[in-house]
């Protein structure tokens, strides 16, 4: 375990603070293009459990514009263990060009959060709290993310969404592909949790955030 933080840590230093460069988008233009996103993802950018979809409303626009570029480019989505990434790579594809996608990410991130995520996940948050420790180097002691670090803020996220990103970052379907530099990061992170308990702990620790 002191092994892979200590390679985790090293990836942070070596590349957490290189900064891609995001141009603000149109979020009006963004949401004329989002009726594509709403058949799952819900009109108010909420999620919707039963379509496997997350909620997407209220996260920052350079992370948004980032999982776009990676699911149009192939580092996601494109892994056949991943049906669910699979599922949303046509749809990012939808998006012609750089300025489309920083578009639709000014006009997901603009969507106001509606509600809290219903927790769905057995997990002993306590116990979530300790394992969290790791996570907030990048993330934040209350799950609000850190540009600086490229780490996205966890804060909304449904727990059952997390779960399954943290056991796909173990699996190798995230994280390994060439050119995913911050998922690289993230991978040895999702490695300290030995199993799926301490996974689902984390996840319904987590959910705890407001």
């Amino acid at each position: 375990m002191k092994i892979i933080f200590a390679v985790g840590l090293t990836l942070i230093l070596g590349i957490g603070l290189a900064l891609n460069a995001y141009a603000a988008g149109d979020a009006t233009k963004g949401k004329a293009a989002y009726a594509v996103c709403a058949a799952c993802h819900g009109a108010n950018g909420m999620g919707n459990k039963a379509l496997n979809s997350p909620q997407i409303a209220g996260q920052e626009p350079w992370y948004l514009e980032r999982q776009l570029n990676n699911f149009k480019g192939g580092l996601r989505g494109a892994n056949a263990k991943d049906p669910y990434g699979m599922q949303m790579r046509p749809m990012a594809l939808t998006l012609a060009n750089d300025e489309a996608v920083s578009d639709m990410a000014a006009y997901v991130s603009s969507m106001p959060v509606s509600k809290s995520s219903e927790s769905t996940v057995k997990g002993d948050a306590t116990a979530g709290k300790a394992s969290y420790m790791i996570c907030q180097t990048c993330h934040g002691p209350k799950g609000g993310g850190n540009k600086a670090l490229n780490s996205p803020k966890l804060t909304g996220l449904q727990d059952w969404y997390i779960v399954r990103q943290l056991k796909n970052f173990k699996a190798g379907i995230r994280g390994t592909k060439s050119g995913d530099l911050f998922g690289m990061q993230m991978r040895p992170m999702a490695m300290t949790l030995a199993n799926d308990e301490a996974i689902n702990n984390v996840a319904a620790y987590i959910a705890t955030f407001k």
